[in-house]
């Protein structure tokens, strides 16, 4: 059994440099359009590839969880091709087994997705991932897909990739679930749920952390075709039985990555304007420009754009509940220095278990740019002050990679080992911060 050592994929950029030093930078102003959303990105991709019938994606994101996505499907029977920017998806409601071991890299939400799918589809298999996200929970799901009928059991370790699947196991009926650790492990659920012979009932026993990406999975469901009820709680979800049916989606802008291009408008005065961001996307990350709004930034919205311009200050001097927009955590914390008072981030915990334990990491790295910093159990507090040049670890980790490059930018400069990180979610990250006039250089091989 022969499976990848990294999960970097032929769609990355820079695995082989060593560091990343991000220059300090002029005014930045500009237009800019942003590669596809990656939440909408990897739904699309598991949903066309479970449809009866055909299905072409366009705008869709080329980074390492999509390249993983997409080689599995081929894996598991499913025609995918690409005809220019089209992704040509020939769904034919069934997959089959994958005589080598699915490898999905460190992509954290095909690890949530994929399981219950398996259990719906005709055969058998084993998913494997990076270290990185084999060392992820995934107890919660697999206790719910196994409640529901799932055919689904550790290689190694309870609770944890690898996993080894047999199906058509689920049958569906009634599950209860927490939503406190992650919001992913429902949807994993109830994107399964219109396979099972029964459909599904899902029963939300206290919150969901983040609700909108729940609200995203739904909404992906019914435009493939499934037949899904919620209460306004959004603790009670009916999905039927049925087949999901192929068609033709554009997929949006990322929200997330169009935190990092805005922050630098903020923070070197713009005005910038992402093109192709609608204002009005369910992505919870979009809530960006209201503390943007309240730091002093002017935001301009048309059509499918959005405009920021950078007040002469930055305002600090308040407490955020993050919770909502977590992914913009960091974007918000490498901002935090430049404001006129301290900016507490409070709400987010649950990243401390995602790529990184993205609280203690960024602490560490405002630290050794010289910025004053309280490490709280759910979140951080950033007093203002004059970063200065440091080179940090990227821990692999995109986000830390792209809020740190931000940051630096804006202040005396950086250097991030590792780089490539960033492919999982933005191979263009460096490129498109070049274009935007800032100067990027590349020091060192890895090995």
């Amino acid at each position: 059994m022969s499976l990848p050592k990294s999960s970097r994929s032929p769609w990355s950029r820079l695995n082989e440099v060593r560091q990343a030093r991000i220059a300090p930078a002029g005014r930045v102003s500009g237009e800019i359009v942003l590669p596809g959303s990656k939440s909408v990105t990897n739904r699309a991709l598991l949903l066309a590839g479970a449809a009866k019938g055909e299905s072409r994606l366009t705008g869709l994101l080329r980074s390492d969880d999509s390249y993983w996505c997409v080689n599995l499907l081929r894996q598991c029977g499913v025609d995918a091709s690409f005809d220019g920017e089209e992704l040509r998806i020939g769904g034919s409601g069934g997959w089959r087994s994958a005589s080598e071991p699915l490898y999905i890299g460190s992509a954290g939400t095909i690890a949530r997705f994929l399981p219950g799918l398996l259990c719906a589809a005709s055969g058998n298999w084993e998913v494997h991932a990076s270290e990185q996200l084999s060392r992820r929970p995934l107890a919660p799901l697999i206790e719910a897909l196994r409640t529901l009928g799932g055919a689904i059991e550790p290689v190694e370790e309870a609770g944890r990739l690898p996993l080894r699947i047999e199906g058509p196991s689920l049958r569906g009926g009634t599950v209860r679930m927490s939503g406190a650790l992650s919001s992913q492990f429902i949807s994993g659920v109830l994107l399964a749920a219109p396979l099972a012979a029964q459909g599904a009932t899902v029963e939300i026993v206290d919150e969901i952390v983040q609700q909108d990406y729940v609200a995203i999975t739904i909404d992906m469901m019914r435009a493939f075709g499934a037949q899904v009820e919620v209460d306004a709680a959004f603790r009670r979800f009916r999905v039927e039985p049925g087949a999901y049916r192929g068609r033709a989606l554009a997929i949006e802008a990322d929200a997330s990555t169009a935190t990092y291009f805005l922050a630098l408008a903020a923070l070197k005065g713009g005005p910038l304007t992402v093109l192709n961001l609608d204002p009005g996307t369910l992505q919870p990350d979009i809530r960006f420009i209201d503390v943007l709004r309240q730091m002093g930034c002017r935001i301009e919205t048309q059509g499918r754009g959005v405009t920021v311009a950078a007040p002469e200050r930055l305002r600090g001097g308040f407490t955020l509940d993050m919770r909502p927009m977590s992914d913009a955590t960091l974007t918000v914390a490498a901002m935090a220095p430049f404001a006129d008072g301290p900016i507490s981030i409070r709400g987010v915990e649950h990243i401390r278990a995602h790529e990184s334990d993205r609280i203690s990491v960024m602490v560490q790295a405002l630290r050794a740019l010289g910025i004053a910093v309280e490490e709280h159990r759910d979140g951080l507090t950033v007093q203002p002050g004059t970063p200065r040049f440091a080179e940090l670890d990227t821990h692999d980790d995109h986000r830390v990679a792209m809020s740190l490059a931000v940051l630096g930018a804006a202040g005396a400069g950086v250097a991030l080992i590792d780089p490539g990180c960033v492919s999982k979610t933005c191979p263009v990250f460096f490129d498109e911060l070049e274009r935007l006039g800032v100067a990027v250089s590349y020091e060192g091989r890895v090995g």
